[in-house]
């Protein structure tokens, strides 16, 4: 299991699997022409649940968030880092969190992950987290019965998001077979 969410599989054709999904068989022993079609499930509803957080993510603002945290206790509601107030400070750090969200999503992907749609999902996930978490940028907004019901709802409805399957793609041996296809049929026509 991969880190991101994998794309379905669109149908796509496979030469070394005759049987009775051929799309041309020919002659008495029933000698394929053409190769069969085979399609792939995707990730499936729970898998894309889990994988739509951006736990990595998460736990770097959380690093961040008790350093800010741990400023706004010892130096009370004007607390400043370098001058600049701490709620500031804390809701440029969010911002580079969400910034982060599709470069990490991009870094760690593999053939066949949607990276696009995770990264889309994860960005907008991570302020829910935040908010569930106690992000110092939310300080003077939080509820925590109202994070916990954003994060969780966000999370089961973001499960419901699935990429688009990738299209078949054929090797170039099937492709050569593909394109004798019509002069076979030609040949045997005759």
């Amino acid at each position: 299991m991969g880190r991101l969410v994998r794309k379905p599989r669109a149908a796509e054709l496979n030469p070394q699997n005759p049987g009775r999904n051929s799309v041309f068989q020919s002659g008495s022993a029933g000698a394929q022409i053409a190769p069969t079609v085979n399609a792939e499930p995707g990730d499936s509803y729970l898998e894309r649940l889990v994988k739509y957080v951006p736990f990595e993510i998460i736990a770097f603002s959380m690093v961040i968030n008790a350093i800010l945290e741990q400023a706004m206790k010892s130096g009370g509601e004007n607390a400043t880092m370098a001058g600049v107030p701490v709620p500031v400070v804390a809701t440029c750090a969010l911002v580079v969190a969400c910034v982060l969200t599709p470069l990490f999503c991009w870094y760690v992907r593999r053939e066949g992950d949607a990276w696009i749609v995770n990264a889309i999902v994860s960005t907008i996930a991570l302020p829910f987290w935040a908010y569930l978490m106690g992000a110092v940028a939310f300080a003077n907004h939080h509820d925590g019965n109202l994070a916990a019901i954003l994060a969780m709802s966000f999370t089961v409805v973001s499960g419901l998001v699935a990429p688009w399957p990738s299209k078949a793609e054929l090797r170039e041996p099937e492709q050569a077979a593909l394109s004798e296809t019509p002069r076979l049929v030609n040949a045997l026509a005759s």
